[in-house]
């Protein structure tokens, strides 16, 4: 029963640390040495007895990871609709996208890359905006935009 449970487990599971700890496991129930696991897995004497130990007193389950990640502050249905807003936008700043998500889910990030990573979410470029080209020049056009044919008071 206990081998048929970790053959599965090793089988199934995606995680490469879960693995590890499963087949170091299974080697020892199998009647190898703490010596030769080492040598095969290139892990610890410690890792051996600690996961033999996590195994026997909560099965496969006490071989998983332990950490799930967090749970995020907005969730799926406002992180869409925030999505959609920054998409219907023709202009966009960081400020108003903070200001959006503080007044109508009262979410504030403690870092800015939450916001960048909704900006991306959206396809759009996080970096600031300008409502003109600061190196635009008049005159410059302008004379660019003159016939080819004159150059300066004369004309052909």
């Amino acid at each position: 029963m206990w081998m048929r449970s970790l053959s599965d487990f090793i089988e199934n599971s995606q995680q490469k640390r879960e693995v590890q700890r499963a087949i170091a496991v299974k080697m020892l129930l199998e009647g190898y040495t703490h010596v030769a696991i080492q040598s095969i897995l290139g892990v610890s004497s410690g890792f051996i007895s600690k996961w033999k130990k996590a195994f026997f007193t909560s099965g496969v389950e006490g071989l998983k990871l332990g950490y799930k990640g967090s749970k995020g502050l907005l969730n799926r249905q406002q992180r869409t609709s925030i999505i959609e807003w920054l998409k219907s936008k023709d202009k966009w700043n960081l400020s108003e996208l903070e200001y959006e998500i503080a007044s109508k889910y009262g979410v504030v990030f403690e870092s800015k890359q939450s916001y960048y990573d909704l900006f991306e979410a959206a396809r759009i470029s996080w970096n600031k905006t300008q409502a003109h080209n600061p190196k635009y020049d008049e005159e410059l056009v302008a004379s660019k935009k003159r016939p080819l044919w004159v150059t300066g008071s004369q004309t052909f």
